[in-house]
């Protein structure tokens, strides 16, 4: 079968999926590109509308025309949400904090494949969230790193001439995929106490330092 290849656990799989941001030059088998969309096919969508779509891309040509719309992109991002328009607007804190995606910015362009995500209408995103989750834990099972990145409007013409895609198809996702130029998890989280609630906005869960081991007491 073809899901036999994914051997590690789901526990495993979800407990060290990590951001990766830098990739070996290494391509991706084009039976894991099945395996990995496949995954993705079978993620649950609202009323089994089946409209994600995922357009896989590994000519390295195309992937440089991509990568420098996407630098692009990522800078027009910033530019919008923090003014900046190059590195020299950073200062040495907001450096170190956005080095990964800047260099993800720099090297798109030579990242070994890239899948994007996009919907047919109703182009509902929340039928393609679980593909796309899906997706990315299937890599991480055969140790191939990704992570979701967005596009700017401003370069969205050009992105959709660039690879043909329709205009009532949606764009959600453009996922770098490659074996990883670093480690995977374990991953640095908030602790859930402080992002999940029981029973009300704010409830505090049992397993809060602090709590009884069986929940509050009556």
């Amino acid at each position: 079968m073809i899901h036999s290849r994914l051997a590690m656990t789901l526990g495993e799989a979800i407990f060290t999926q990590r951001s990766i941001r830098r990739f070996r030059p290494d391509p991706v088998p084009i039976a894991d590109l099945e395996l990995i969309v496949a995954a993705a096919s079978k993620a649950p969508s609202g009323g089994n509308s089946q409209i994600a779509r995922f357009l896989a891309v590994n000519d390295p040509g195309l992937i440089r025309e991509f990568g420098a719309l996407y630098r692009e992109a990522w800078w027009a991002k910033r530019r919008d949400a923090e003014g900046w328009t190059g590195p020299d607007d950073l200062n040495a804190a907001e450096r170190a904090q956005w080095a990964p995606s800047m260099r993800l910015a720099d090297e798109m362009g030579g990242v070994p494949c890239v899948v994007f995500a996009l919907s047919v209408p109703p182009n509902a995103e929340g039928s393609v969230l679980p593909a796309t989750q899906n997706l990315m834990l299937a890599a991480r099972a055969l140790g191939i790193g990704s992570v979701p990145t967005t596009l700017h409007s401003s370069v969205e013409g050009r992105f959709r001439e660039m690879f043909g895609i329709p205009p009532e198809v949606k764009f959600h996702f453009a996922i770098p995929l490659g074996y990883p130029a670093g480690n995977f998890g374990p991953t640095k989280r908030r602790p859930t106490w402080e992002t999940s609630y029981l029973n009300r906005w704010e409830g505090t869960v049992p397993w809060a330092p602090g709590e009884a081991a069986d929940g509050p007491a009556s």
